[in-house]
């Protein structure tokens, strides 16, 4: 069975609480998915597939729970190689410019080492829904067979 890490970046439990719910998701799917709320380099470098779900926090800045791990994986800098990965921010739109910019961050970093981005970045704003986790898992089913 394929494995699928989902990396969670979170201030408020609103990004983790997506990540579950996809993760019952991709296991409805017949893969296998392991949630990352404190990840390191190697819960990126090893998986089959790769998800990301994060929040953005200040001005545009990755939440602090992902922060070390991303400075760590952008010193390390291991090729990934192929390996399948997508993006979904969430973030809120009245923050003009830095409306999902962990998320942007995130697919840059990851398409820098090599990654192979199977999806465009889902935006999730938070003027506009109110359960994100339909959003992320509707726009999972249009590539899911990809990334595992």
């Amino acid at each position: 069975m394929a494995t699928v890490n989902i990396i969670v970046g979170s201030v408020y439990g609103n990004a983790e609480s997506v990540a579950e719910s996809v993760q019952t998701f991709l296991s409805s799917e017949g893969i296998n998915a392991v949630v990352f709320t404190d990840a390191s380099v190697t819960d990126i470098t090893d998986p089959d597939g790769l998800l990301v779900i994060t929040s953005t926090t200040g001005s545009g800045d990755i939440p602090p729970n992902l922060e070390f791990t991303f400075d760590e994986l952008r010193t390390a800098f291991p090729l990934l190689d192929g390996k399948p990965f997508a993006v979904a921010a969430l973030g809120d739109s009245s923050y003009g410019d830095s409306f999902c910019g962990a998320g942007r961050q995130w697919q840059e970093l990851l398409t820098e080492l090599q990654g192979k981005r199977i999806a465009d970045m889902l935006e999730v704003d938070a003027m506009e829904t109110l359960e994100p986790e339909t959003d992320v898992i509707e726009w999972l089913k249009g590539f899911v067979n990809k990334l595992a």
